[in-house]
C-alpha cells in the first residue's frame, strides 16, 4: 500500500504534469511574472465559474481578508462578529487593522457561526460580519444576510475552505459560497480543494465600485501607474500561480466528487460506532470537504490520535485551541464571553486523510484503524 497523506498534493500534480509544466514554462518563456496575462485569465475564468461579476486575485487568503475591510471603509474601533472555531487568520486581520474582533460561538452540529450569537452580539458600533465556511459547506447565509440587512452592516464571507460549494437559498436557488455577502474571500494555499503551488488568494464581489476600490488597494492603491489614490498594498497573485490554476479549476467539480466520495466511505464505515459522530451537513448548503471532521466523545480523541499516528494514518486537530484562549488575543480578554461549544469542539474534533488520490486500499485501512480502536 502506498504510504497514506493527509493530503496527497504529489499524486494529484502527476495527473496532470504534462499541462501544469507546459502552463509554467509559458510564463517562464513571456518573462510575465507579475500581473500576466494569465492572472486575467483566471480571474475571468474563476468569475463565469463562481457566477459573480468580478474576481480579483491577490497573494494569499489572509490578505483578502484585510484587504476587503479595507475597501470597505472599517475604521479603528469599529466591531467586528466573527466565529470562534475558525483558524486564526480571519480574527489576525481585524486585530491588524485596529478593528476590534467580536467572538462567537458556533453550531454544534455544523461547527459554523451561530446565527442566535450574532445577533446577540450587535452593539452600535458593529459594522461587520464575517461568516467562515468552514470545512467545506456554507454558514447560514441567508439568516446572516437577513441579520446584515436589518442592521445596516457588511458581510465578509469567509471561504477559503469552501470554494465550489453550494448554498441552497429557501425557495431552491443556488448560489456559489463567496458570493452572496457584500465580498467574498478565498485562498489558494496548496492544500486547499482549489489549490497553487505556492501561496495564492482571490475576493469576489457583484459590487462595480467596492471592485474597483479592491483592485486598487491589491496594487498599492494605484488605479494608474504611480499614481496612488489609496493606501494599499503590495499583493499580488504571481503569473505563475494563475497559471497552475487556470489548468486546475475545470478539475474542480471533479476534486469536489472525489472528496464527497471518501466522506460517504468514512460516513458508512462510522455509522455503528456510538462514540464518533460523523459530519453534518445543513439543509441549506452541500459539502465540499475540504477536512473530514469526526466529534469523538467521552474523552477519546487524544488517545485515537495516538493509536492513529502509531498504525501511520496522518490525522490532524482542526483546532486544539479556541481563539479566546490563544496568548495573542490577551488584551482583549475583558471582552470576551463564555464559548462552551467551541471550547468543546477543541476536546473532541479530529479530521481524517481527505483529498483526491485517495484509494480502495488506503481508505479501507484508514477505517479499519479508526474501528478497531473502539473495538479493543
Amino acid at each position: 500500500m502506498w504510504p497514506i497523506a493527509m493530503v496527497d498534493l504529489k499524486s494529484q500534480y502527476q495527473k496532470i504534469k504534462p499541462e501544469v509544466d507546459q502552463a509554467i514554462q509559458e510564463v517562464i518563456d513571456s518573462t510575465q511574472f507579475i500581473k500576466g496575462d494569465k492572472v486575467k485569465e483566471f480571474q475571468d475564468k474563476l468569475s463565469n465559474y463562481l457566477g459573480c461579476k468580478h474576481t480579483i486575485a491577490c497573494a494569499n487568503g489572509t490578505d483578502a481578508l484585510q484587504i476587503a475591510m479595507m475597501a470597505l471603509g472599517l475604521k479603528p474601533g469599529d466591531e467586528v462578529i466573527t466565529t470562534n472555531f475558525t483558524f486564526i487568520a480571519t480574527v489576525e486581520v481585524i486585530a491588524l487593522l485596529g478593528l476590534k474582533p467580536v467572538l462567537v460561538d458556533v453550531h454544534p452540529n455544523t461547527f459554523n457561526i451561530d446565527i442566535k450569537a450574532i445577533k446577540e452580539a450587535i452593539t452600535p458600533n458593529t459594522k461587520a460580519i464575517v461568516p467562515v465556511h468552514l470545512f467545506g459547506q456554507c454558514a447560514n447565509m441567508e439568516a446572516v444576510m437577513e441579520i446584515a440587512n436589518e442592521y445596516g452592516l457588511f458581510v465578509i464571507e469567509d471561504n477559503a475552505q469552501a470554494i465550489g460549494g453550494d448554498y441552497i437559498f429557501e425557495d431552491g436557488k443556488t448560489q456559489k459560497a463567496g458570493t452572496i455577502g457584500h465580498v467574498g474571500c478565498t485562498s489558494f494555499f496548496p492544500s486547499k480543494n482549489l489549490g497553487c503551488f505556492g501561496d495564492g488568494g482571490a475576493l469576489f464581489t457583484n459590487d462595480d465600485a467596492l471592485a474597483v476600490k479592491i483592485s486598487c488597494i491589491v496594487n498599492h492603491g494605484m488605479e494608474k501607474r504611480y499614481y496612488h489614490d489609496r493606501i494599499g498594498v503590495n499583493s499580488r497573485l504571481d503569473t505563475i500561480q494563475a497559471a497552475i490554476l487556470n489548468i486546475k479549476l475545470p478539475l474542480l467539480d471533479n476534486y469536489i466528487n472525489s472528496r464527497q466520495l471518501v466522506a460517504q466511505f468514512y460516513n458508512k464505515a462510522f455509522s455503528e460506532l456510538d462514540e464518533v459522530a460523523t459530519p453534518v451537513t445543513a439543509s441549506f448548503t452541500n459539502h465540499v470537504f475540504h477536512q473530514y471532521t469526526l466529534k469523538i466523545k467521552n474523552g477519546k480523541r487524544d488517545a485515537l490520535k495516538k493509536w492513529l499516528d502509531e498504525k501511520s494514518v496522518p490525522a490532524m486537530i482542526y483546532y486544539p485551541i479556541p481563539l479566546h484562549l490563544q496568548k495573542a488575543f490577551e488584551d482583549y480578554k475583558e471582552d470576551l464571553k463564555i464559548y462552551p461549544i467551541t471550547e468543546q469542539l477543541c476536546e473532541e474534533v479530529i479530521s481524517l486523510p481527505m483529498h483526491t488520490e485517495l484509494d480502495e486500499e488506503q481508505l479501507n485501512y484508514i477505517a479499519e484503524s479508526v474501528i478497531s480502536f473502539f473495538k479493543q
